[in-house]
């Protein structure tokens, strides 16, 4: 199949990026970590979770973030939500989109929900039916679609089952999560082709962590499959807190990068972008894990310096 023109990118970093970080993340932080986002031209931002803090304690000031961000107009800012207290508690705070998860694994539901799969869509149907009487759009999650930390390779007629399953709930778009990284493009494109088989793919993200180096190609097999939305973090920061192992997400500037050279359109400043990068990198106190990040934005102080000496400056 033909590449795609234009992919959206949700970006995933406020959330998923930071929730398994050890060093607590100040809420001023968060926001303007956010801020600086929303004015690099991507155009979703998973903002935080509304997630009990014994489970999460990363994200307790969700409420104070999601209210504390400047919303840009023709950004989304959706946050991710577990069950109908989260829900509640989304609603109070104004919140008009959220994410829902599940997954194919019951052993990885047990581990985190401590329900079964049975039981969690269950759960989802409740809150995705009182978000959409309240005009709230609901995404959903696919966790561990092609491994599982537990129980090994995944079945792709289940997970696509699953997937046929929250659209039939209502979700709008389901992210295929490779929670462990350990997919690679074969299984990728095989997952896909089982999904499309009774589900449109125009439907469906991809969501890779990099734990053996494979996002990229594995991202450029899913353009192939006539995938168009991609879930990635800048500086390529996050992980499952119930994942033991799993690598961090693939990195927002590498998958930009990757799109720009295919001719796939954005809408993002990869230079803005870059930067920000080495911002949230700066405050958790390590380099980015970006390749890209670290090239250009070496080019990029060269490149302001030699402006500044031909300024006189």
């Amino acid at each position: 199949m033909s590449l795609p023109r234009k992919v959206k990118i949700v970006e995933v970093s406020p959330r998923d990026g930071l929730q398994n970080e050890a060093k607590q993340i100040s809420a001023e932080i968060k926001i303007e970590l956010i801020n600086q986002l929303s004015e690099t031209g991507l155009p979703v931002i998973e903002v935080t979770s509304f997630v009990s803090p014994r489970w999460i304690p990363q994200l307790a000031d969700n409420r104070e973030v999601f209210q504390g961000i400047t919303k840009k107009e023709g950004v989304s800012y959706p946050v991710l939500i577990p069950n109908l207290k989260g829900l509640e508690a989304a609603m109070a705070a104004g919140v008009k989109e959220i994410a829902v998860f599940t997954t194919p694994s019951e052993t990885f539901s047990q581990r985190n929900t401590n329900c079964s799969v049975a039981e969690s869509l269950k759960r989802i149907k409740e809150v995705v039916e009182i978000a959409k009487s309240n005009d709230i759009q609901v995404r959903a999650y696919l966790s561990c679609v092609l491994g599982c930390p537990y129980e090994g390779e995944m079945d792709a007629k289940k997970v696509a089952d699953l997937a046929q399953q929250l659209l039939q709930l209502g979700c709008y778009e389901i992210s295929l999560g490779d929670t462990i990284g350990v997919g690679t493009p074969l299984k990728t494109k095989r997952l896909l082709e089982v999904i499309s088989q009774q589900s449109n793919l125009s439907q469906f993200a991809v969501h890779f962590h990099d734990t053996y180096g494979q996002a990229l190609v594995n991202i450029y097999a899913a353009l192939e499959m006539g995938i168009q939305t991609i879930d990635s973090s800048v500086a390529g920061i996050g992980g499952c807190p119930y994942a033991e192992g799993a690598a961090g997400n693939v990195a927002t500037e590498d998958v930009v990068y990757l799109l720009q050279g295919l001719n796939i359109e954005t809408g993002i400043d990869l230079e803005k972008l870059v930067t920000v990068g080495q911002f949230i990198s700066k405050e958790l106190g390590r380099l980015p894990q970006s390749k890209v990040n670290m090239a250009l934005a070496h080019i990029i102080v060269q490149s302001k310096a030699s402006i500044s000496l031909a300024n006189g400056k």
